[in-house]
């Protein structure tokens, strides 16, 4: 029963190491990637949304090169990009349309009958409801 021991180099493990760490670097770089992209994602979505757009696949018409993340993770260009596609593309977005011109009259609050206005029963009935209240 001879085994035969295997004495490994440093150079086997160097060379797998590196390995690995290039794998690992490709891993993180791609989700860095998708992270940023969700972001983005979400940051149109919100200005579109703010700025009333109707359909929000109108956000596959913009250009991704336009916007682009930081490095502190802050999104640049949104609010630019979507408010030139409201410019370029007014039907993707919400118009003011009323068929009235005239503005809401303005509130006034509930005013109570005073009591030289009511007839006996209604000064009766709106006695009994004071009393009952207290």
């Amino acid at each position: 029963m001879t085994e035969k021991i295997e004495v490994s180099t440093g150079e086997d493990d160097l060379i797998s190491l590196r390995a690995k760490n290039l794998e690992l670097e490709t891993a993180l770089r791609d989700t860095q990637e998708v992270a940023n992209r969700r972001l983005i994602d979400a940051e149109l979505r919100h200005h579109a949304l703010k700025n009333g757009m109707v359909d929000l696949d109108g956000l596959k018409l913009i250009d991704p090169v336009d916007v682009n993340v930081d490095e502190t993770g802050t999104v640049k260009g949104a609010a630019s990009v979507i408010s030139k596609l409201q410019r370029e593309k007014p039907w993707l977005f919400m118009s003011v349309n009323s068929s009235s011109l005239a503005s809401a009259p303005p509130s006034t609050p509930a005013r109570s009958k005073l009591a030289t206005e009511m007839s006996l029963q209604e000064w009766r009935t709106a006695r009994a409801e004071l009393v009952r209240r207290r």
